[in-house]
C-alpha cells in the first residue's frame, strides 16, 4: 500500500477555515491530501485534537483519513503555545505509523510538525519533506516583539532545514529567505507555488457577481480575503483607501471578508474593532465593509466582483 503521512499539527482539514488559527495552511493541507487520494495514494493527515466531540480517525476525502491526535486537553490550544505538547504529538503518531507498517514518506507543514516528522525519520527510518509555511526569523525581522513564539523555534527550523530531505518554498521569496536567513542547501529546495482549484473558482461576469452580492455596479471595489489578525497587515490597506480619497480623490469600497463569526462582530473578532478605529481615523469608516466568515462556494463571487 502506497501510504503517505501530512504532519499539521494546528491546522485541520476539518476546521472552519477564516477562524482563529484556521486559513490558509488548513486549505493546502487539505486541496494536497485530496489530490494525493485522487492519484492512488492513500492519505492519513495527522492534526491535533481540538475538541472532545471528534473521534480518532475522520474518514476525510476517498484514500484520505483525518487522525486526531489526542495531545493536550481536547480544546483549542493557541500555536504559539503548543509547542510543548509536541512529544506527546510525536509519540502518538510514531505509534500509530508503527501499528499500519509505516509510510512512504511524511511532509510536514509547520516547524511543529517538522519535529514529528523528525521522529518519525529518527525511529522508523521515514523520509520527509518540510513546508514551513513562516519562517521564525522572518517572523522576528518584521513583528519583533509581537511575535510571541519561543525562541526556540530558530533552533528548531535549523535542525529540521539540516534534517529534512526536502523542503519545498512557496514562492521565490521562501526560496530566498531559507537560503540566506538559514543557509539551507540550494538545491534542496523546491518552489512549488501554491494553486487552486479550478473545480471551485472560475470566473464570473462582474455585474453578475456585483448584483449575486448585493454591491453596486459602478463603484470601484477592493478586497482582501483572509483572516483578521493584526500581521496581516489590513491598517495598511485602510490607510492606502483613505490616501485614495484625499489625495487622488477616488472613493472606493473596501471589502474584508473572513472573521471568527459568520456575523461581523468585534467582541468575537477583536481585530475589527481596531481596524474600525484606524478607518474612522482615516476618514474612510463607511467605505470599509466587514463581511464576516464567508462560505468558500461565495468567494468566487466576491474575486469577480472586485
Amino acid at each position: 500500500m502506497r501510504s503517505i503521512a501530512l504532519i499539521s499539527e494546528h491546522a485541520s482539514p476539518l476546521a472552519a477555515v477564516g477562524g482563529i488559527d484556521a486559513g490558509g495552511q488548513n486549505i493546502y493541507v487539505a486541496q494536497i491530501a485530496r489530490e494525493l487520494g485522487r492519484l492512488g495514494y492513500h492519505v492519513d493527515v495527522f492534526t491535533r485534537r481540538d475538541s472532545e466531540r471528534l473521534p480518532e480517525v475522520v474518514d476525510y476525502a476517498p484514500n484520505v483519513r483525518v487522525v486526531n491526535v489526542p495531545a493536550g486537553p481536547p480544546c483549542y490550544v493557541r500555536k504559539e503555545e503548543m509547542l510543548p505538547l509536541m512529544p506527546q504529538f510525536s509519540d502518538f503518531v510514531c505509534d500509530f505509523a508503527g501499528r499500519r507498517g509505516g509510510y512512504l514518506l511524511s511532509h510536514a507543514n509547520f516547524f511543529m510538525s517538522g519535529l514529528v516528522s523528525l521522529r518519525l525519520k529518527e525511529r522508523l527510518g521515514t523520509p520527509f519533506v518540510m513546508t514551513f509555511h513562516a519562517l521564525g526569523r522572518v517572523r522576528r525581522l518584521h513583528q519583533r516583539e509581537a511575535d510571541q513564539f519561543p525562541l526556540e523555534r530558530l533552533a528548531i527550523e535549523d535542525q529540521l532545514i539540516e534534517r529534512a530531505d526536502g523542503i519545498i518554498a512557496e514562492c521565490p521569496q521562501d526560496r530566498a529567505d531559507l537560503t540566506t536567513l538559514y543557509r539551507a542547501r540550494d538545491a534542496r529546495v523546491a518552489v512549488i507555488p501554491c494553486g487552486f482549484d479550478r473545480g471551485e473558482f472560475w470566473p464570473i461576469t462582474k455585474p453578475f457577481a456585483r448584483r449575486a452580492l448585493g454591491l453596486p455596479a459602478g463603484e470601484p471595489i477592493l478586497l482582501n480575503i483572509g483572516r483578521l489578525a493584526p500581521r496581516k497587515g489590513l491598517d495598511n490597506l485602510i490607510r492606502g483607501l483613505g490616501v485614495l480619497a484625499r489625495e487622488h480623490r477616488i472613493q472606493a469600497k473596501l471589502i474584508l471578508v473572513g472573521g471568527n463569526s459568520d456575523l461581523p462582530d468585534p467582541a468575537v473578532t477583536p481585530e475589527i474593532a481596531r481596524l474600525q478605529a484606524i478607518a474612522a481615523e482615516e476618514g474612510v469608516a463607511p467605505q470599509v465593509v466587514f463581511t464576516g466568515r464567508r462560505a468558500r462556494e461565495f468567494l468566487k463571487l466576491y474575486y469577480s466582483a472586485a
